[in-house]
């Protein structure tokens, strides 16, 4: 695609938390924007990491960083480090080229601020993601009172958000209702979930260490990989490693909760559960595979009834490794459509895990092979970013006038289907 000027268009993708390939965390932006035709991009986002608090120094190819304070705790720090973020990144915004589109993902809800503003100044479309919703997801993590004062003013500021995005993107197409509650038109919103490209998910011997290689391993592999937080619900991933002490554990990441985790499993003599720190995207992609089941775990919260779209889930099936779910919705949809492990109820983590390592070791190779294959042809980073070059063509031409007077409509049918995976018509 083709500006008006003849340049190749640009968007600015504000996230607090992005990450580029060479370090363990969030990477769905380098991955789907990296995939666009025909647009320049560039990522801004904060120079600390949100687990480790470790600080990044060196330069990556579309990415600027921002210098943001540090935090340990859920506290009044925390708070000025999303102002640093959205203060900094408002003024980089502000300090470079003209781009063809602002696009702004949550969390946390002082981005899309940023991104509102920077779009603003140069009067070009804004495109708010939602990859959480705040600040309900807030309340049902115990870390806000709904109705206090603060609740209020979060949710006031939603709304205004949405009312003023020219698109909302949403990773999880349950959470439609939710928007429709609010009073947002479905017309305005566009699905492109989290994803994962099954040709990055081989194994590689050649060049890292294998996961087998790292741990001592009896009976099953058990993978969970991702933040290590409220919101993750690890202590029943914890009580089903006490139940099953004949198999091995891995944890791989970081998190506010990690420190008591790893306490807990000490005190309680879990010497089948080992905690690994996280692991960069090209590595982890390279070694996952060599697990015999990965488990994505969520706290039992109304907000992740409403809908989720996990990473890791998607990496454990890109990976071909079947897996266990306790979160209903999405992550049930999808294990169940493609009969790649077990979707059970919150609380019964170690129901689906007996299930699955008293298997025969085929029978799990097989259910892994038919979850890679559902992610290759319906959640996969290529497909994903199809959609999102749709959602951003779309908002440029709806602001480019005819030749004859009159904005060119939208062509958001082909954005806007449900997924038919997830139907009846499977």
């Amino acid at each position: 695609m083709a500006s008006s000027s003849g340049r190749t268009p640009h968007v600015l993708v504000l996230n607090h938390y992005a990450k580029p390939l060479s370090e363990p965390g969030g990477t769905r932006h380098v991955e789907l924007f990296g995939r666009l035709t025909g647009w320049d991009w560039t990522i801004i986002a904060g120079d600390r990491d949100v687990y480790s608090r470790h600080r990044f120094t060196g330069r990556e190819p579309n990415f600027v960083r921002v210098r943001v304070p540090g935090y340990s705790r859920n506290d009044h720090r925390r708070v000025l480090n999303w102002l640093g973020y959205a203060g900094g990144a408002l003024l980089r915004s502000l300090l470079r080229r003209r781009p063809a589109v602002v696009y702004a993902s949550s969390p946390h809800i002082l981005t899309p601020v940023a991104g509102w503003l920077a779009a603003t100044f140069w009067r070009v479309p804004f495109v708010l993601e939602i990859r959480d919703l705040w600040p309900e997801s807030m309340v049902d993590t115990g870390y806000l009172r709904r109705g206090s004062r603060p609740h209020r003013l979060l949710s006031g500021l939603e709304r205004w958000l949405y009312r003023r995005a020219d698109r909302i993107v949403l990773v999880a197409e349950g959470w439609r209702s939710y928007f429709r509650d609010l009073g947002v038109d479905d017309e305005k919103l566009a699905w492109v979930s989290n994803s994962a490209e099954p040709s990055a998910f081989d194994l590689r011997h050649d060049r890292y260490t294998p996961l087998r290689g790292r741990i001592p391993v009896r009976g099953r592999l058990v993978v969970f990989a991702g933040a290590h937080g409220q919101a993750n619900g690890l202590d029943e991933l914890l009580d089903a490693a006490a139940e099953l002490p004949e198999h091995t554990f891995a944890l791989i990441g970081d998190g506010i909760e990690k420190p008591r985790l790893v306490a807990r499993a000490r005190a309680e003599g879990m010497s089948n559960v080992h905690f690994l720190d996280m692991i960069p995207k090209a590595e982890f992609a390279g070694i996952l595979g060599g697990a015999d089941i990965g488990v994505h775990a969520l706290a039992d919260a109304d907000v992740f009834r409403l809908g989720a779209s996990p990473n890791k889930l998607y990496d454990y099936l890109a990976a071909g490794v079947p897996v266990v779910t306790n979160c209903p919705g999405e992550p049930h949809d999808v294990v169940l459509a493609s009969d790649s492990g077990a979707a059970v109820a919150p609380g019964s983590l170690a129901v689906g895990l007996r299930e699955l390592v008293a298997l025969d070791s085929e029978v799990l190779r097989e259910m892994g092979g038919r979850g890679r294959q559902f992610i290759g042809r319906h959640r996969s980073r290529t497909a994903m970013a199809g959609r999102l070059q749709r959602v951003l063509d779309d908002v440029v031409a709806e602001r480019t006038p005819r030749r004859r007077g009159g904005p060119v409509p939208p062509r958001d049918a082909a954005v806007r289907r449900t997924p038919e995976e997830l139907s009846s018509r499977t």
